[in-house]
């Protein structure tokens, strides 16, 4: 039995980046449309945070250039050709991939204490929920605040969630597989049943449907561990997807797409990434394989920051270069780049792609480009 594939570290990022069509070669903006691209990640995270513009658009742009129009993804999203669950836009026809869990929710069985509970309270506030269900099946959709809370026991909190069972039991629903997001959004969102929302396909059993997901997260991602930790969007790992593989000055083994053994092209290029970018999202393999240092600190004080708000990662070519902080003044029309910060000392010609590319952002967010002391 032939063993691991083995990797140097150059070749597992070449293949991670590869894989998030970050690369000049799979990058053609002319080959692929938004949709398409979609489909290939497996999803955007659709996050409300727009220091410099919303993270699912940075990702696109990142992927398609000065073509890509964020309208785009909102008339995916209008036309139900993308499903948001859970704040992640994805392929309508890929959430039958979910639908098998939906059904056995809060999971197989023994179910643990949390999940004891969950169905307790779910269970005890069922007239409440079917009242949403009535009123969706004659009248949705609906946002959140066409719904009378009529809960009998109040969701359990520490404080956060205070005042808002009626939020929490759509949570509910939605992983239970009897509603899903209609449109709107932050606190219009639009609510309706499922059954009007997702594609009415086969549902594959739930053991075949994990093994495509994490088929598809392989693809998307190039070169991932077998198990991680818990993430809190999307799982970082991929089960026995793929072939195993070491990488050179790794410990532990890893789960590569071998179609990414096939092409060893590679075109390097500049891009600004999102901090929410999933080529980064996985903070444990952009130690070991990009050796680099990365948190987002927009939770921290301003003291306590050491790159900015939202410090967008620089990649070029293979390798995390530095961190950008800017933000979008749009009240003054210009892109505000405070600093570059640089990982290692930047030769002239790495200055130059990444200047080009903060020119290029402003550009397409329609603004001018100001630059602080510390930027380039």
């Amino acid at each position: 039995m032939a063993g691991p594939v083995e990797l140097t570290r150059e070749q597992a990022r070449r293949i991670a980046v590869r894989a998030q069509l970050l690369d000049g070669t799979s990058s053609d903006p002319a080959e692929h449309g938004v949709i398409d691209v979609v489909r290939h990640l497996g999803f955007v995270q659709l996050d409300p945070t727009a220091a410099v513009a919303p993270s699912a658009d940075l990702v696109l742009w990142g992927r398609l250039g000065a073509g890509y129009d964020p309208s785009e993804l909102v008339d995916l999203i209008d036309r139900q050709e993308l499903v948001v669950h859970h704040m992640l836009a994805r392929p309508a026809e890929d959430l039958t991939l979910f639908r098998a869990e939906m059904a056995r929710w809060p999971g197989p069985e023994p179910w643990k204490p949390w999940q004891e509970r969950l169905y307790g309270w779910v269970e005890a506030n069922d007239a409440c929920r079917r009242e949403i269900l009535e009123a969706l099946r004659g009248d949705g959709p609906l946002p959140a605040s066409a719904f009378l809370d009529s809960c009998e026991v109040p969701w359990p909190s520490s404080g956060w969630n205070d005042q808002r069972n009626v939020r929490m039991l759509l949570t509910q629903m939605v992983d239970r597989g009897e509603i899903a997001r209609a449109g709107g959004s932050g606190r219009d969102t639009l609510w309706d049943l499922a059954e009007r929302i997702y594609p009415d396909d086969p549902v594959p059993e739930a053991d075949q449907a994990k093994r495509i997901r994490d088929e598809r997260r392989l693809t998307a991602l190039g070169i991932a561990r077998a198990r991680a930790a818990q993430a809190p969007v999307e799982p970082i790992h991929v089960g026995e997807a793929g072939v195993e593989a070491v990488v050179d000055g790794v410990k532990g083994t890893w789960r590569v797409d071998p179609r990414s053994l096939e092409d060893a092209d590679f075109a390097p290029r500049s891009v600004l990434l999102s901090p929410l970018d999933r080529l980064v999202a996985d903070r444990k393999r952009l130690t070991e394989l990009f050796e680099y240092d990365y948190i987002l600190e927009m939770y921290k004080p301003a003291a306590k920051r050491r790159w900015g708000y939202w410090a967008m990662p620089v990649l070029h070519g293979d390798r995390l270069v530095g961190k950008v902080d800017a933000t979008a003044d749009r009240d003054a029309g210009v892109l505000r780049v405070a600093a570059v910060h640089e990982d290692e000392p930047l030769d002239a010609a790495v200055r130059a792609a990444v200047d080009a590319e903060l020119e290029a952002l402003a550009a397409w967010l329609g603004l001018g480009l100001s630059r602080g002391d510390g930027a380039l």
